[in-house]
């Protein structure tokens, strides 16, 4: 399994405390993304400036010989034992928080036959297996990973599909075909909604009705919908890769208090109890 980071002693990609696989790999490419390395799924050099001493020594030596990290590679193919070897050291905090492990990426539904394994690995272990995803592959693919985890936690990032493509590169169509048919399943992993919420992007009054009407009509309800207010995170790593954050210049910002409320006034209209961030 190709890897781009490992983040131990997370709090918000889950219940409890978890350790999070980011896998490498994404079929979008959303303008806002927080994790622009994990796009591509070849390894991406990482460069950060304010830590470059000019010693020289990755010209000689490769990347790894950087002695100050100013140069790095994000992915790394990682066998099943490293994983689970490294998942193990936080067993007791992940038991005691009521945590686990979380697969997210990129998009782990790319590489469905490395995350099946792991995720059955995981839960010969007892963990609990959490997959962060878009939803945005065949069903066929969704089915057989849901059988091998306990939540899914899925992004629903525009109703609108032209808009949808505009900020993420591909249409809306199959990721909502694909949250009805997962919804509608009589045995599934529980569903958490996250919705980021972008002013500029999503959260006009419009797409917020749409939205909401839209998870309301859901044969079963998710368990969770959370209001993710936007924050710029990928810029700083864009500029290490040395590419352009938001190259075509698109408004988007923080959404204001007030609207952060607004748009709960209206998942509340629809039956929908929503939290701020998660």
């Amino acid at each position: 399994m190709r890897l781009f980071d490992v983040k131990r002693f997370a709090i918000h990609d889950g219940p409890g405390i978890r350790t999070t696989l980011f896998m490498k790999g994404c079929p979008l490419h959303c303008v806002w993304c927080h994790n622009p390395e994990g796009i591509s799924y070849e390894p991406t050099r990482l460069f950060t400036a304010s830590k470059c001493i000019h010693c020289g020594a990755h010209e000689t030596e490769g990347v790894d010989a950087c002695p100050t990290l100013a140069l790095q590679v994000a992915g790394k193919d990682w066998t099943l034992e490293e994983i689970l070897k490294t998942v193990e050291k936080e067993r007791l905090v992940m038991e005691e928080s009521g945590g686990g492990v979380t697969l997210c990426g990129g998009e782990p539904l790319m590489h469905p036959e490395a995350l099946v394994e792991v995720l059955e690995a995981l839960g010969k272990k007892g963990f609990h297996r959490t997959v962060d995803t878009t939803l945005y592959a065949s069903w066929e693919t969704v089915e057989h990973v849901m059988a091998h985890a306990e939540l899914f936690m899925v992004d629903l990032k525009h109703m609108d599909s032209a808009q949808h493509e505009k900020y993420t590169g591909v249409g809306n169509e199959l990721i909502l075909e694909n949250i009805q048919r997962f919804s509608a399943m009589k045995q599934r992993p529980q569903l958490w909604i996250r919705i980021p919420l972008i002013a500029g992007v999503n959260n006009d009054e419009e797409n917020l009705k749409k939205t909401a009407a839209f998870i309301s009509s859901l044969p079963s309800l998710p368990e969770q919908v959370n209001l993710l207010p936007y924050h710029d995170v990928g810029k700083a790593k864009h500029t290490r890769m040395g590419t352009k954050y938001n190259p075509k210049g698109y408004e988007m910002s923080v959404p204001t208090e007030e609207q952060l409320a607004q748009a709960q006034e209206i998942f509340s209209r629809h039956g929908i109890s929503t939290i701020i961030g998660g």
